[in-house]
Parts: C-alpha cells; sequence; structure tokens
C-alpha cells in the first residue's frame, strides 16, 4: 500500500516555482559532474596507495623476522632478485616514502576537488533549493 506524504505550502511554493536553468547555471552543473568524477577516480588511486603502503610496510615487518643473511626474492619491473634481506628493507623504505608523497599529493588535489565542490554546491542550492540533487 503506496501513502502520500502530505507537501508542506513551503514545499509546494518550490515546486511551483521552477526557476529558469540559466547559461551559467548549467555551466556550474557540468562543472560539478565533472569534479565529482574526478573526486571517484582520486579517491580509488588513494584507496589503491593506501593498500600498496599496508602491504609493503606488512612485508617490511615480515623481513624483520629473517636471518641478516639470507637473499629474498625483490621485484623490479617484471622481474625479480635475489637481494641480501638488508637492501631489500631499504628499497622497501624508499618504496614508502614514495607512496608517501603520493598519498599526499592525491589528499591535496581531493582536498582542492572537495572545496570548488562545496562552493558549486552552495550556489546551485542556493538558487535553485530542492528542485536540483547533486548528492551522489
Amino acid at each position: 500500500m503506496l501513502s502520500k506524504r502530505m507537501l508542506s505550502r513551503e514545499e509546494e511554493a518550490q515546486i511551483g516555482e521552477e526557476k529558469e536553468v540559466r547559461r551559467e547555471d548549467q555551466e556550474k552543473i557540468n562543472r560539478f559532474s565533472r569534479l565529482h568524477s574526478r573526486e571517484k577516480g582520486l579517491d580509488e588511486q588513494l584507496k589503491a596507495r593506501e593498500k600498496e603502503k599496508e602491504d609493503l610496510e606488512e612485508i617490511s615487518t615480515e623481513l624483520e623476522l629473517a636471518d641478516e643473511d639470507d637473499k629474498v626474492p625483490y621485484r623490479i619491473g617484471d622481474s625479480f632478485f635475489s637481494l641480501p634481506v638488508s637492501e631489500v628493507q631499504e628499497l622497501l623504505s624508499s618504496s614508502v616514502e614514495r607512496i608517501n608523497g603520493n598519498v599526499d599529493s592525491l589528499e591535496e588535489k581531493l582536498s582542492g576537488l572537495r572545496d570548488e565542490m562545496q562552493e558549486l554546491k552552495a550556489a546551485l542550492y542556493g538558487r535553485f533549493g530542492r528542485s536540483i540533487n547533486l548528492e551522489a
């Protein structure tokens, strides 16, 4: 059974007064959409980098249990090389540092995107109220 919710007078008034979408409004909507798509992509990249960092730190922890004289396989490109544990630990450490820089850069980009998206949301919701939905 479907129930109908009664609209308040304010909601009826908002629905009744549809605002014309100006060119600048459409440009803001399009800009928001592009930013939202970029945000999703950057967010996925960030999660992948954080997972990669976590994996490298776990491997580094496991290597602490290995004998210093042992050689362990380390992947460089598409090949594996048997290297001393200490050298692999140094390589892992530099990889983690590189990933940290990458994560910081991605977080900075995401922050900038989200700030701009908030400005666009405020402008568009200010103009159109509830008649526009920018939530994904």
